[in-house]
């Protein structure tokens, strides 16, 4: 089975930010040539590995990071003739690309559009400038403003944008006026992340060491609901627990994730999802480099998703999307269980299915487990 879903991650940024957990290398000048060799390096021992006897058809790609604008001109038609080895492009494949305000030009855009890239999805965060230099980004107030300019010039009207929420207090960050700034540049699609502090970032040691404090639990909350009755109000539905889209403009790649889709993810640190395995590579781009290159594995670790641990991802991934889960097969503590959550607000619960409010979203992680462990044992 070819995967028509296709994840491809670029490892590098300009700066590392200070919340960013992800898989980056910090570089004034990204090696380009070496990256697109080394994709594909690892896609023609995929293509062995799993025995693909002729091109599968695509249905998604998505290029993230780490920041794919530093790419520069003329490297995604280079990846795409790469990929068409080994792919072919569907009628109405989405192509999304990640990008950073400042590294994002008019030039680009074009460049992009030529290649075949549709949708855009720009990392805007906040347009404080204050909270942007806390987090080290390299943009200004109005560097989403202008990246927005040059793709909706280019033909890019497709396009998503990035906010977070949960700021430190201190900060004094108005979250309704970045709310109100997002919406005047007339998105299709907002993603809306709550801030975490990770131990390996330079914020979760500021937590750590007591210098920097997070958002109360109040606070955050009350952004995140305030957000999803703005974003209602002004036309889009909240399809997904951090996704919000203009009808039809939901995120196709990303359903699939959430659908159990096959994908296949390409690149450090990139997660792959071929029923019933699930792999990722690994995280650091020179040892990833250095194996592709060299024909051998670049995968981490590797796990089989089957029985109870596929059965809790089966309802997690439903309770976190719109759709809910359906009401089939459920023990009479699940149904009792969905029904207090109704009681509270937490869910809406129809003769077909369960779905999560917004104040359900909140509590995303525990209702989920505790839904699972409700259910009947499975036989033995």
């Amino acid at each position: 089975m070819i995967p028509e879903y296709l994840y491809l991650h670029v490892p590098f940024c300009a700066r590392r930010c200070s919340y960013c957990d992800f898989a980056v290398t910090a570089l004034r000048e990204p090696p380009v040539a070496a990256w697109l060799d080394a994709i594909e390096a690892e896609l023609a021992l995929v293509a062995a590995a799993e025995g693909w006897s002729a091109p599968g058809m695509l249905r998604t790609i998505y290029v993230g990071g780490g920041t794919p604008s530093l790419l520069g001109l003329g490297a995604l038609g280079e990846l795409r003739r790469r990929l068409e080895r080994y792919f072919t492009w569907g009628d109405d494949l989405e192509w999304t690309v990640e990008a950073n305000p400042e590294s994002f030009s008019a030039e680009l855009a074009r460049d992009w559009r030529a290649a075949g890239v549709n949708r855009l999805s720009l990392g805007a965060q906040t347009f404080d400038a204050g909270a942007l230099r806390w987090m080290g980004r390299l943009h200004g107030p109005d560097g989403p403003a202008r990246a927005v300019e040059a793709a909706r010039a280019a033909g890019l009207e497709n396009y998503s944008i990035d906010l977070i929420f949960g700021l430190p207090a201190r900060l004094g960050r108005d979250w309704r006026a970045d709310l109100e700034r997002v919406l005047a540049l007339e998105p299709s699609h907002l993603s809306l992340y709550g801030l975490t502090a990770e131990p390996a970032t330079p914020l979760g040691r500021w937590v750590s060491e007591g210098r920097e404090r997070l958002a109360d639990e109040e606070s955050y909350e009350r952004e995140y609901l305030e957000a999803a009755a703005r974003l209602k109000e002004a036309g889009f539905l909240h399809y997904e627990v951090s996704n919000f889209a203009r009808p039809g403009r939901e995120s196709r790649h990303n359903r699939a994730y959430w659908e159990g889709a096959a994908y296949l993810g390409l690149g450090p640190s990139a997660h792959s999802f071929l029923p019933p395995r699930r792999r990722w590579n690994l995280r650091d781009w020179e040892a990833y480099r250095s194996a592709v290159v060299a024909g051998a594995s670049p995968v981490a670790e590797e796990e089989v998703v089957t029985g109870v641990t596929a059965r809790l991802e089966q309802v997690w991934l439903g309770l976190r999307s719109a759709g809910g889960i359906r009401r089939e097969g459920w023990s009479r503590e699940q149904e009792r269980l969905a029904e207090r959550w109704a009681e509270r607000g937490w869910a809406e619960l129809t003769p077909e299915s369960l779905r999560l409010s917004p104040q359900g979203w909140l509590l995303l992680d525990r209702l989920a487990v505790e839904f699972d462990a409700a259910a009947d044992p499975a036989p033995t």
